[in-house]
C-alpha cells in the first residue's frame, strides 16, 4: 500500500463534456464515470487524491446562457464563472467518485473546495490577452457583439472568432492549508478546478476577483508543489510523451529530464493547443524538487505511478546518469529529507 504516496491528478473538462453533446448533468455524470472508477483504483492502491480538473466547456456553455436573443441574461465576470464551474464540476465528480469508491468497499470522503489563486496585478500577460473562452462568433455576430461591449478577439483556428482574455501566472493557492489539511485526514480532495478564481491582492490586503483565467496546468503544477505531492499525474490521450508525433521517426519516451523536455519544447515538439501545456506543467514540477510528473492515459494511471507505463519528467539533479526508473520517485520519508539516493546503473 503506498499511504504516504500522495498525488495531484489533473483531468481535462472535456472528460466530462464530449464532442458533439449537449452538456447536460446526465450526460457529464456517465462521461466522468470512467475517470471516478480510476480514481477509486489508485485510493485502494493506497494513494491520497487532490484532483483538479479543466473548466473550457462549461464555461462556454455560461457564455452561451447569456446569448440568448430573446431572453438575454446579465452576463457574469469570469472569476464568479471559475467559481459556479469548480462547484459545478466538482459535485459531479463527487458524486461519481463517491459511488466509485462505496462501490469498492471504501467509506472515505471526498469534498470540493472552491479555490482561490492569487495573480500578480502587475502580471504582463494582463496587456497581452491570449486565452481563448466562450462561443464561437460569425464576423456579423462579432461586429454586434463589438457594438454592445468592446473586448479583444482572435480568430480561433478557422472556426469563427472568439473573445481572448489574460492567463496570468498562478502565485498563491489561498486554500493551500484547507486543502493540505484535508489531504492529510485521508479525504479526496476536488481543488484548483479550471485553474482556481483568480483574484489580486491590494496594497491594504484586500481580495478582488478579476477577468481573466489560469492555465489549469499550472495550477495544477503549483499546488503539487506546495502541497509537497509526490507525484502530478496529468491524463491526455497518449500513453506516452513522443517526439516528430505521428511520423514514421516518431519516438516514444519512458522518462525525460526538465532538460531535454526543454529542448524539445523549444524545438516546437508540443504544440501549444496539445501537449505544449502539460510538458510545461509537468517541467515546472518536476524542477521544483518536490517530485516527479507522470503524464499517460486515464486508463494507464494506475500502472503509470507504478512506473510500468507513461512518461515520467523529472528534475536533472536526480538524473545525472542512466538511473532505475522505478526508483525515480522514492523518498526517504514525510519529514522533509527529501528523495533517496537514486540506484544508478552502470555508465554506457
Amino acid at each position: 500500500m503506498n499511504t504516504q504516496r500522495t498525488v495531484v491528478v489533473a483531468i481535462g473538462g472535456n472528460a466530462l463534456v464530449q464532442q458533439n453533446q449537449r452538456g447536460t448533468f446526465a450526460e457529464q455524470l456517465a462521461n466522468v464515470q470512467e475517470s471516478a472508477d480510476t480514481l477509486a483504483e489508485l485510493v485502494r492502491r493506497g494513494y491520497r487524491l487532490i484532483v483538479t480538473h479543466g473548466n473550457g466547456p462549461q464555461v462556454g456553455n455560461l457564455y452561451l446562457r447569456t446569448d440568448i436573443r430573446d431572453e438575454p441574461l446579465t452576463a457574469m465576470p469570469l472569476d464568479v464563472c471559475g467559481a459556479e464551474t469548480q462547484g459545478q464540476i466538482g459535485y459531479v465528480i463527487e458524486t461519481a467518485l463517491t459511488n466509485a469508491l462505496h462501490r469498492i468497499g471504501l467509506d472515505i470522503p471526498v469534498v470540493t473546495v472552491v479555490t482561490r489563486v492569487e495573480v500578480g496585478a502587475d502580471d504582463p500577460n494582463f496587456a497581452n490577452p491570449t486565452k481563448p473562452v466562450g462561443p464561437f462568433y460569425s464576423r456579423a455576430e462579432l461586429e454586434e457583439k463589438l457594438a454592445e461591449k468592446p473586448f479583444d478577439y482572435i480568430e480561433d483556428s478557422g472556426r469563427g472568432f472568439r473573445r481572448v482574455v489574460a492567463s496570468p501566472e498562478p502565485v498563491v493557492i489561498l486554500q493551500e492549508q484547507t486543502i493540505r489539511a484535508l489531504c492529510a485526514s485521508g479525504t479526496v480532495v476536488i481543488a484548483g478546478g479550471g485553474g482556481g478564481i483568480p483574484v489580486v491582492r491590494t496594497s491594504d490586503g484586500l481580495y478582488f476577483g478579476v477577468e481573466a483565467v489560469i492555465d489549469k496546468d499550472r495550477t495544477a503544477a503549483l499546488l503539487a508543489s506546495v502541497i509537497q505531492a509526490d507525484f502530478l499525474l496529468i491524463l491526455t490521450g497518449v500513453e506516452k510523451v513522443a517526439v516528430n508525433f505521428n511520423k514514421p521517426d516518431m519516438q516514444e519516451f519512458d522518462r525525460m529530464t526538465v532538460s531535454e523536455a526543454a529542448g524539445y519544447l523549444a524545438a516546437g515538439q508540443f504544440p501549444p493547443g496539445s501537449m505544449g501545456p502539460k510538458m510545461e506543467a509537468a517541467m515546472r514540477f518536476a524542477a521544483s524538487g518536490k517530485g516527479c510528473a507522470v503524464i499517460t492515459t486515464l486508463a494507464g494511471a494506475a500502472d503509470a505511478l507504478a512506473g510500468i507505463t507513461g512518461t515520467r519528467i523529472v528534475s536533472d539533479a536526480f538524473c545525472p546518469g542512466r538511473i532505475v526508473p522505478e526508483r525515480l520517485c522514492e523518498r526517504q520519508d514525510r519529514s522533509g529529507a527529501g528523495y533517496r539516493a537514486p540506484q544508478r546503473a552502470d555508465k554506457e
